[in-house]
């Protein structure tokens, strides 16, 4: 970590606690006797909320994976929907002709390997305060762990949820022109596939910010979501145990693929 990130951290948490006491000292403080606001009382989850929502912003971080993420949505899109179109023009023995596919299934199918960039958004929300040490800051303004939590918890999830819905458009439209023909662009199924993975994104990384908030590490963390979401899911599918595959078909990234992916 550079001086520079440890000092857009350090800013970021003064950032927030500058923000939380004006809060704090505001409308919902609790004050004493004399009339003055007592330290940590008041600003609520509301002032938590909005404090997360400033840090998140404000670093640059933030728009590093928000751009990486459309990125790589783009990339995966051009490269499914090349190999769609081929494989229905190729005519090679052994290889069947998929057909005319939705058009969104592609950046659903997208999403498996997209997902990590967003995570590592919520992750870093996280990770990064104990990084820099600006935790500190975080708990003296807002002592009770739980609504801390929960603040960042929310913001995540207000950002990650239509973050996913933008990304399947995006990836839609990306799509659309590359599979031409062999593509069906049905605005029902656009529109229910985008809502579907931004739920999902927004669940999984309200999952990986609870992890997060335990290893208190970036890298033990996206370690743990790439085991957890990818690498343990293939291996159980892979298993002669049916109580294997039974637990596999239970985690996240299982358990979430029906709601994400339309029946062929």
């Amino acid at each position: 970590m550079t001086a520079r990130d440890t000092t857009t951290g350090a800013t970021a948490g003064a950032t927030a606690g500058a923000t939380i006491g004006r809060a704090t000292a505001g409308a919902g403080a609790v004050r004493s006797v004399d009339g003055r606001a007592r330290p940590g009382a008041g600003g609520g989850f509301r002032g938590a909320f909005a404090a997360e929502w400033i840090k998140l912003w404000s670093v640059r971080s933030t728009w590093w994976n928000l751009a990486g993420a459309v990125a790589m949505m783009g990339v995966f899109c051009v490269i499914l929907a090349t190999d769609t179109a081929t494989d229905n023009t190729s005519g090679q023995p052994g290889v069947e002709p998929p057909g005319a596919v939705a058009v969104s299934d592609i950046p659903v199918g997208a999403i498996d390997l997209v997902q990590f960039v967003v995570l590592a958004l919520a992750i870093l929300a996280v990770t990064g305060e104990y990084a820099t040490g600006s935790v500190r800051t975080t708990l003296q303004c807002v002592p009770l762990r739980g609504r801390m939590l929960a603040a960042k918890a929310s913001v995540v999830a207000a950002v990650t949820l239509p973050a996913g819905v933008v990304l399947v458009l995006a990836g839609a439209a990306i799509s659309a022109p590359v599979l031409g023909e062999w593509g069906r662009l049905e605005a029902g199924g656009l529109v229910r596939d985008a809502l579907a993975a931004g739920a999902y994104l927004a669940l999984t990384s309200l999952l990986m910010t609870g992890v997060a908030a335990v290893l208190r590490s970036a890298a033990a963390t996206l370690t743990t979501a790439f085991l957890f979401l990818m690498v343990v899911p293939m291996s159980l599918a892979n298993a002669r145990s049916d109580l294997l595959k039974s637990v596999g078909d239970a985690l996240p990234a299982t358990a979430g693929a029906p709601s994400t992916r339309p029946a062929s």
